[in-house]
């Protein structure tokens, strides 16, 4: 009796002893080490894990940067002091950050777009952008229903009168918004640069009068009064070389169409709504 009750205890004692020791080799064969490099540089990134460096999150860049796959001033977040304190841990000499943030290069609005169509569908803009490119009649207009604010982060986006705006303050750069508009009307521009053109339509004046009342027409006046030659007009659009611009604003002040959006007359609306 006590032969059969010992005989079953001392096998599962034996399997136990077993699996533990597979379970030591096992630990032994498949460990991998630990990068120090990376978890270090990690620890200087801003953790918001949005994706803008083109890696899945904060831990893949920094494993790509300890990699050498990836420099050092990648995370455009964590800008120019996060640069830094990676490039000392790498010995490398950091890159000039420039701190970027995203515009929307649109201004066709509920009040001043005309629409072909009163859309019900799903509240996104990818959903919307499949039904004949949105319910705008401009084929370049932000569709507005808020896609890019869904997905920012940062929380830098809102939606104002059936478009989207930028909270400057808020806008880290990463980028996230660009990926998701399906219009492709946000773009990304040098932080410290006041203004940018609010039309993203290469339409001509005369077709985009019949549905825009603020669309760039390519009248070429402020090509005319840029005094540093950075803005340009091409495939019926202004657009600005932000290395030339030096922020006199005089582009925005003599546009008859006052698409030519500055920082300031933003922040200025924006104040005004509160």
């Amino acid at each position: 009796m006590l032969k059969d009750i010992l005989t079953p205890a001392l096998i599962f004692v034996g399997l136990g002893v077993l699996m533990g020791a597979l379970l030591a080799v096992a630990t032994k064969v498949f460990h991998v080490e630990k990068n120090e490099k990376a978890e270090e540089i990690a620890a200087c990134l801003p953790g918001a894990n949005c994706g803008g460096c083109g890696y899945t999150g904060c831990a893949a860049l920094a494993e790509a940067i300890a990699n050498g796959e990836a420099k050092v001033n990648s995370c455009t977040v964590g800008g120019a002091e996060a640069a830094n304190k990676i490039a000392a841990i790498m010995g490398v000499e950091a890159e000039a950050a420039v701190r970027m943030r995203a515009e929307v290069m649109c201004t066709g609005n509920h009040t001043n777009a005309i629409k072909k169509y009163k859309y019900m569908g799903v509240h996104d803009c990818v959903a919307a952008s499949k039904l004949g490119g949105g319910d705008k009649v401009c084929p370049n207009g932000c569709i507005g229903l808020g896609t890019c604010a869904a997905h920012c982060p940062f929380g830098a986006i809102v939606i104002e009168n059936g478009i989207a705006r930028v909270d400057h303050k808020k806008c880290r750069g990463c980028g996230v918004c660009v990926t998701f508009c399906p219009k492709n009307v946000i773009k990304l521009v040098p932080y410290d640069k006041d203004v940018w053109v609010g039309c993203s339509s290469v339409d001509k004046g005369v077709k985009i009068k019949s549905y825009c009342e603020v669309g760039c027409i390519a009248c070429r006046i402020c090509e005319k009064n840029c005094p540093a030659g950075a803005i340009t007009v091409n495939d019926n659009v202004a657009r600005i070389d932000y290395s030339k611009c030096i922020n006199c604003g005089l582009c925005a002040e003599k546009c008859p169409r006052k698409i030519i959006e500055t920082v300031g007359r933003q922040e200025k609306l924006r104040e005004e709504k509160k």
